[in-house]
């Protein structure tokens, strides 16, 4: 069968423009290994290994939160009352 000008010929089964793209050269694979590897070790997020969970390599510059030391006794108020209220049970006696 003979194609007219400026028509398409039909193309074959299987051979579609899909199946004819270029694969990726030597060049574009390192640069998209060394760029995924830069942007992995700039992250600085904690890891896992062997068990251990170590800090990020940042650790020593973030910026601590500092919490001031608390009563010993969580329940210091209820303490309290509870005291107060023995002291006045004994006084009524």
């Amino acid at each position: 069968m003979l194609a007219r000008v400026g028509q398409r010929q039909p193309k074959e089964y299987g051979n579609s423009d899909m199946t004819n793209c270029k694969k990726p050269t030597l060049g574009t694979l390192l640069a998209v290994a060394v760029g995924s590897f830069g942007m992995l070790a700039s992250t600085g997020c904690q890891v896992q290994t062997a068990g251990q969970t170590l800090p990020s390599p940042w650790y020593l510059y973030d910026d601590v939160q500092y919490f001031p030391a608390g009563p010993e006794n969580k329940l210091a108020n209820e303490t309290a009352a509870l005291k107060a209220a023995r002291e006045e049970a004994k006084a009524k006696r």
